[in-house]
């Protein structure tokens, strides 16, 4: 019978930082990873790093700390993470207003600078300067998603640590006291488990009969082969639906909703957005949609056919550009960072999930909640309890 210190459940970004930090600390630990090929919301993300976006004393901290670390992070692990400083372009639609959309952005911690639609077209020609009425410019951080997880986890291996390719099915459960997990293929017990599963945390919690607050949407994108041309900023609607439907899914008064036996749903949004990553391919999006099946099955045909629709009216030449749909469950909290501690009324068992900026947070809230667990306190992570 296998033991551990830690098991770690998930290994996309925010298990897999997680898992060798804890590591760092000298436990043993394992990462349980359903996936042998990537098919998470790690794979299917923008990589973006937004540390403008600061709206508090806490986020600030951990936004500083989290491009700090993502820069320097190479260095660290041994590996390349493709890190790069990127422009984000928000564009602004030709019926908004663009000083009104500016003055939205006050609250963050770096102020955007307004370009009128000369201005951005000539920095990304790919713009179509007839769907826009300007753009709101900012510094950004981008990482391939991809690279940056294999990179944790190779530094991780080299640390002792174990990952095992199966999926985990159940908690085990003695009274209030989690002991470890059972997958398709066995048992494997730990003092501590942690759960960094994404969209499918909820469940797994929910299944031994433990509530937290971590929801997720439903979120589709297009991804393609490495193209000839390259973009010159990362590109969003400054207007982004998908912080709404988030707030609307994670009110208190949906409880109810996401304990419904039913499946239950929110209408659909789309952001229309494009990232180039270093290797010249794009990720093209994005559909998000709360379904509170987490085996919901979705339409990609039309999720596709909508995504070239929009993207077309904001970069005509994408529209057509050949490539894969993907979808993925994507985890969020109700506090517009994360859930991130240990469980009232419960022993071994802790959640990791639901990030709203995760390449910018996750790293960061890693190093504290590591630094919890070998000290007994972090003034960071008490912030977060739920």
């Amino acid at each position: 019978m296998k033991t551990y210190d830690w098991i770690v459940i998930g290994g996309g970004i925010t298990g897999s930082a997680l898992a060798y930090e804890l590591a760092k600390i000298g436990l043993k630990v394992a990462i349980l990873e359903k996936d042998s090929t990537p098919n998470n919301a790690t794979y299917s993300s923008y990589g973006g790093i937004a540390y403008w976006s600061a709206t508090s004393i806490l986020t600030r901290q951990l936004a500083e700390e989290g491009i700090s670390i993502q820069r320097n992070l190479p260095t660290e692990l041994g590996a390349e993470t493709d890190f790069r400083e990127i422009d984000l372009f928000l564009t602004i639609q030709a019926d908004e207003d663009p000083k009104t959309v500016l003055a939205d952005y006050d609250r963050f911690s770096i102020a955007p600078t307004l370009l009128n639609v000369s201005e951005a077209c000539k920095i990304e020609p790919l713009l179509n300067p007839n769907a826009i009425s300007g753009v709101l410019r900012l510094p950004h951080g981008s990482v391939h998603p991809q690279k940056n997880t294999l990179a944790y986890q190779a530094a991780f291996r080299r640390l002792g640590g174990e990952i095992i390719r199966d999926r985990v099915v159940e908690l085990l459960r003695e009274g209030n006291n989690i002991k470890g997990v059972k997958t398709t293929k066995s048992k494997y017990y730990a003092a501590n488990t942690v759960v960094c599963a994404g969209g499918l945390s909820r469940y797994i919690l929910a299944a031994v009969g433990i509530k937290v607050p971590v929801f997720f949407t439903y979120a589709q994108l297009i991804k393609t082969e490495p193209v000839n041309f390259r973009l010159s900023a990362l590109i969003m609607p400054a207007v982004q639906k998908r912080f709404e439907i988030e707030s609307k899914g994670s009110s208190l008064d949906l409880d109810t909703f996401w304990n419904e036996s039913e499946c239950q749903s929110l209408p659909a949004i789309l952001d229309p957005g494009a990232v180039q990553l270093q290797d010249n391919s794009l990720c093209i999006g994005q559909i998000s949609q709360i379904i509170t099946d987490p085996e919901a099955k979705i339409d990609a045909a039309t999720g596709e056919e909508q995504i070239r629709q929009e993207i077309g009216t904001i970069l005509p030449s994408l529209a057509k550009i050949p490539g894969t749909w993907h979808g993925c469950r994507v985890a969020f909290a109700n506090n517009a960072i994360a859930t991130v501690g240990s469980i009232d009324n419960y022993d071994g068992i802790y959640v990791f999930s639901g990030f709203t900026s995760t390449f910018l947070f996750a790293p960061a809230l890693a190093k504290h909640f590591a630094n919890w667990i070998a000290t007994g306190e972090d003034k960071i992570i008490s912030q977060l309890s739920f």
